[in-house]
C-alpha cells in the first residue's frame, strides 16, 4: 500500500509510518494525534481517498494521502461504509506498527457524516463500528481528516480518474 507525501513524494505505508515517528521524535514533549479519514467521490468510477495526519497539537501537522477507484456503483450509505472501512483498515495497521514501537498516539478515525446532509441518518451506526473497533469516532464538523483533507484530494482526483 502506498501513500503521497506533498512534500516527499510516493511512499510504501511503512516509510510513511517512519516518517510519522521522524515527526513525533522531533518534539517528543508535544501531544500527538493521528487522524486518519476516507472521503469518496461518485464519477464515472468512485475515486476513494484515505488520508493520514499526524498532528503536533497546536504545532502543525503532516499528512499522506493515497487514491484509489471503484467502478462498482454504490449507494451513498454503501460509501460511507466503505469510506469508514478503508480507515478503519489502515488505522489497524498503524495501530499495530505503533504497538511494535511501543509509542502511545491516540489514532481517530475521521467520519465524512454529520447531523447536516444525508448522512445525518447513519451517524450512529458508522460510529458505532468504528469504536466497536477499537478507534475514536470523529464527525463533521471535527472530521477534518475525511471532510477537508481526503476531500480536497477526491475533488482534483475524481475530475483526472
Amino acid at each position: 500500500m502506498y501513500f503521497i507525501s506533498p512534500t516527499k513524494g510516493k511512499m510504501h505505508i511503512d516509510q510513511m509510518f517512519e516518517d510519522i515517528m521522524d515527526f513525533v521524535e522531533g518534539d517528543r514533549q508535544a501531544d500527538y494525534r493521528l487522524m486518519v479519514g476516507t472521503d469518496s467521490q461518485p464519477g464515472n468510477s468512485i475515486c476513494f481517498v484515505t488520508a493520514v495526519i499526524i498532528y503536533r497539537v497546536g504545532k502543525g501537522a503532516r499528512y499522506y494521502y493515497r487514491k484509489f477507484y471503484n467502478k462498482k456503483s454504490l449507494t451513498l450509505k454503501q460509501r460511507i461504509f466503505m469510506e469508514a472501512t478503508y480507515s478503519i483498515e489502515v488505522a489497524n495497521y498503524l495501530f499495530e506498527k505503533l504497538v511494535e514501537a511501543d509509542k502511545n498516539i491516540n489514532i481517530q478515525i475521521h467520519l465524512d457524516v454529520g447531523e447536516n446532509g444525508k448522512t445525518r441518518d447513519i451517524i450512529k451506526e458508522v460510529v458505532n463500528m468504528v469504536l466497536g473497533c477499537g478507534f475514536e469516532a470523529q464527525v463533521k464538523p471535527a472530521s477534518c481528516g475525511a471532510s477537508k483533507v481526503a476531500d480536497k484530494h477526491t475533488k482534483s482526483m475524481a475530475k483526472i480518474g
